[in-house]
């Protein structure tokens, strides 16, 4: 997450960082995903972002530093996995725009006697309200609160 933080502190692309660096962009977004990141491609990280490659290394479970505050926090973490997840249903909903007039150009085409475009429409639309429902929480049963408390509860200390 802190290569995340860093990329989007400058600005740049996952695309940008990937030319300068060197890296794949498959490689980046695995590595802003948290998984463990070669060697070489963290030195080349940390020149691209001119840090110190043990920042870049380093895995603390408090995900706090003394050193120029870089590490990701956990609110920070929260806000990046709800704009990813307002990203995903946003992308959803632009599916379902483009598709569902499609399909109902191409029932009244093809069979304008029954009108069988009602049932994907009803389906995914329902299936769009949950995937909204959840993306703005509007229904808190599994909410960032919970999360908390149950991780506290893990560790068996607060966080």
């Amino acid at each position: 997450m802190i290569v995340k933080k860093l990329r989007l502190k400058r600005g740049w692309s996952q695309e940008q960082l990937s030319q300068l660096s060197g890296l794949s962009v498959r490689t980046i977004q695995r590595i802003e995903r948290g998984q463990t990141a070669g060697l070489e491609s963290l030195k080349s990280l940390a020149a691209v972002f001119e840090v110190e490659l043990n920042i870049l290394q380093q895995e603390t479970s408090e995900m706090t530093t003394s050193s120029d505050n870089l590490a990701v926090t956990l609110e920070e973490k929260r806000a990046m996995e709800y704009v990813q997840g307002l990203k995903d249903f946003y992308g959803h909903l632009a599916a379902y725009i483009i598709v569902i007039p499609a399909l109902i150009a191409l029932n009244l085409f093809l069979t304008p006697q029954y009108q069988w475009f009602w049932f994907p429409m009803l389906g995914w639309g329902v299936g769009l309200a949950i995937h909204a429902a959840t993306t703005f929480q509007i229904f808190s049963l599994f909410d960032a609160e919970w999360e908390k408390k149950q991780i506290e509860k893990r560790l068996g200390r607060r966080l």
